[in-house]
């Protein structure tokens, strides 16, 4: 089945420019399009798309509103509605903020399109997408609203095992499941096993929040090197 995609920006060009991108990838089908988000809440309800390809910056209804309405009006239905959030600027503190409302991901406009695509089949599958360089620039910029820039002390009541914190340190740096497993010379099917648990011991909904909790704790801090893939 082709992944439905759904289109909203407030400029026609930039969605003629994506729908042209999009409608060249056979296993892609865009069903619609809008230009704001209260329009996009509605074409959710009557389209229900696999992927929202969403404008963050928009007047009116924005893509941060829009995305809270479409997550918190699709979870109960049990229809997974996956929001792509997409913004112009780098350092757009609407991007954090889309995380927050449910948004699977963040890339900007200038993205290639294989990325583009790449992004929004990993999205349908239920996986998140964050540019780990876009993601250190944008928890740079919001250092000043972190709790800590110490790492958070251990708590008896922490839920979380020491090989899950590990886990999940290297997810907020951006590691791929692959690159973790290298690492910690593990499966990559033990990798997702502890994801899913620290998804579920911390009441989290996707990889997304996870990397949002991590930095907001003190687990990972902005401009923290990553330990060596290769030694």
């Amino acid at each position: 089945m082709p992944v439905s995609v759904l289109l909203v920006d407030d400029q026609p060009l930039v969605r003629a420019g994506f729908r042209m991108i999009l409608e060249s990838v056979p296993h892609l089908s865009v069903v619609g399009e809008a230009s704001d988000g209260r329009e996009a809440s509605q074409a959710v309800r009557g389209l229900l798309p696999d992927v929202v390809l969403m404008d963050i910056r928009m007047p009116g209804v924005d893509g941060v509103q829009a995305t809270r309405e479409i997550v918190d009006w699709a979870h109960p239905l049990g229809h997974a509605v996956r929001v792509l959030a997409l913004t112009t600027f780098d350092l757009d503190e609407y991007a954090v903020e889309a995380l927050r409302a449910g948004a699977s991901g963040f890339l900007l406009k200038d993205v290639p399109p294989g990325e583009l695509v790449a992004a929004i089949d990993l999205v349908a599958d239920g996986s998140s997408v964050v540019s780990p360089t876009v993601l250190r620039r944008l928890l740079d910029r919001f250092v000043p609203l972190l709790p800590t820039s110490e790492p958070a002390p251990e708590r008896d009541d922490d839920p979380l095992t020491g090989r899950e914190h590990e886990v999940l340190g290297l997810v907020a740096r951006g590691w791929s499941n692959a690159e973790i497993a290298g690492h910690l010379v593990l499966g990559e099917t033990t990798i997702k096993s502890h994801m899913g648990s620290i998804l579920t011991k911390l009441g989290l909904r996707d990889r997304v929040q996870a990397v949002v909790y991590a930095y907001e704790n003190g687990l990972v801090t902005p401009g923290e090197n990553p330990p060596d893939t290769h030694g």
